[in-house]
């Protein structure tokens, strides 16, 4: 048998295009799935840093008012530092917290698409599996 023939076996052989093209489309929908996951996970981050700011800047704003209006210097000095130690040890929990959440948000994304890779892998080894069983038994029948 030469070259030729075995090319053009390849091309009769029964491939079976509608399993790749279902393939593709569960592809197409875990990638849909993967981006409704991260538009989630961007509006749930950017909800929580707009009310991170908010609540930044009313503290700074009722801290403001409080040392402008308490008399002593002595005072205000202690007041300034408790301020900032508040500010950093909230913004440090409030970071945390949004860290945490795009972790949560990435990992989902991730694990969407490694479950569609593994079924994919699954879907091409079966296929291929059965290719290669249809041209094993058309090789033996001539």
């Amino acid at each position: 048998m030469s070259y030729q023939n075995q090319f053009a076996d390849f091309f009769k052989s029964s491939f079976d295009f509608n399993k790749l093209f279902s393939t593709q489309r569960l592809n197409i929908e875990a990638l849909s799935e993967v981006s409704q996951v991260v538009a989630e996970g961007t509006q749930a981050i950017s909800r929580r840093q707009a009310e991170v700011i908010r609540s930044n800047v009313e503290d700074v704003l009722k801290a403001s008012k409080d040392i402008l209006t308490s008399g002593t210097p002595e005072s205000n000095l202690s007041k300034q530092g408790e301020l900032a130690k508040s500010i950093f040890e909230t913004t440090l929990a409030n970071l945390r917290e949004i860290s945490e959440t795009a972790t949560k948000f990435s990992f989902e994304a991730f694990d969407v698409l490694n479950k569609r890779t593994a079924e994919t892998l699954k879907e091409i080894s079966e296929a291929s599996g059965a290719q290669t069983a249809t041209a094993s038994k058309k090789k033996n029948a001539a």
